[in-house]
């Protein structure tokens, strides 16, 4: 009755609460009327018994703080992203396995905190947290244990072909080929080994690479190679870090140093 009494108030042009704690209760989920209170800047629901994000969660546009730790919360909805002014965003002790790319977008967060969940990799897109000071990600597999997947499945001869035109520059016409294969040759991807040059379409090796985010601690992100034969100097922990240091890729020597203040691992 007060949470509804509070919306009420909004609607009623009152002033409506710029915070809600809703801290250890039951809810096993967002409250809708939460989602109308549009002026919210601080929203914490954790130790509660939600087991999803609303996609609505974006209608919060003013949401700077939110707090959605000890859940069952097992995925993280992309429209999560479409939340401009979020700076803290506290995830932990919940059940997710993965992070959705989309989260990149949030461009003014300062702390992520995904201690305690499923996590095996984190994306690559992450790197474009500019502003990203703090990330915990201790008691995840990916900090236990650094996982790498080398499922592969063999190039179709499709591909194989479109490979061969697109890294041998083989010349050809737009209007010599069907619009079906000219589209399949615009979606070649290149392959992040700055040594190989190759490129892929459909068939790939995911591999984790380890990345350098603040001179002390090496995060797995999630890359595609082109093959299984082409693996790149951070694919693997146990270099040597002068050799580390002589094969470090261009895309990571871009990452300023200061970008990230505090990486949690344990």
């Amino acid at each position: 009755p007060i949470l509804r009494a509070a919306v009420l108030k909004g609607d009623q042009n009152i002033s409506a609460p710029s915070m809600l704690r809703l801290l250890g209760n039951r809810f096993s989920e967002v409250p809708p009327e939460l989602l109308q209170v549009r002026g919210l800047r601080s929203l914490s629901l954790g130790g509660n018994r939600l087991h999803s994000i609303p996609p609505d969660i974006q209608e919060l546009r003013s949401l700077e703080f939110l707090y959605l730790g000890g859940n069952f919360i097992t995925a993280i909805p992309s429209e999560l992203a479409k939340l401009p002014s979020l700076r803290y965003l506290v995830l932990c002790d919940n059940k997710i396995q993965s992070i959705p790319p989309q989260l990149a977008q949030l461009h003014s967060l300062r702390s992520l905190s995904l201690h305690n969940n499923l996590l095996t990799y984190l994306p690559r897109e992450i790197l474009n947290l500019v502003h990203l000071e703090e990330l915990s990600l201790r008691g995840n597999p990916l900090v236990v244990r650094f996982v790498r997947d080398l499922t592969y499945n063999p190039p179709s001869l499709q591909e194989l072909a479109g490979r061969t035109v697109k890294t041998r520059n083989v010349p050809y016409a737009p209007s010599d080929l069907p619009d079906s294969l000219v589209r399949y040759l615009s979606l070649a991807s290149n392959c992040p080994n700055p040594k190989c040059g190759g490129v892929y379409f459909d068939s790939c090796v995911r591999q984790i690479k380890f990345v350098d985010f603040c001179g002390k601690y090496r995060l797995p992100l999630m890359h595609y190679l082109c093959s299984p034969e082409c693996s790149t100097p951070f694919s693997s922990a146990s270099q040597s870090s002068t050799s580390q240091s002589e094969s470090d890729s261009e895309d990571e020597a871009s990452v300023a140093a200061h970008r990230m203040q505090k990486v949690l691992l344990g």
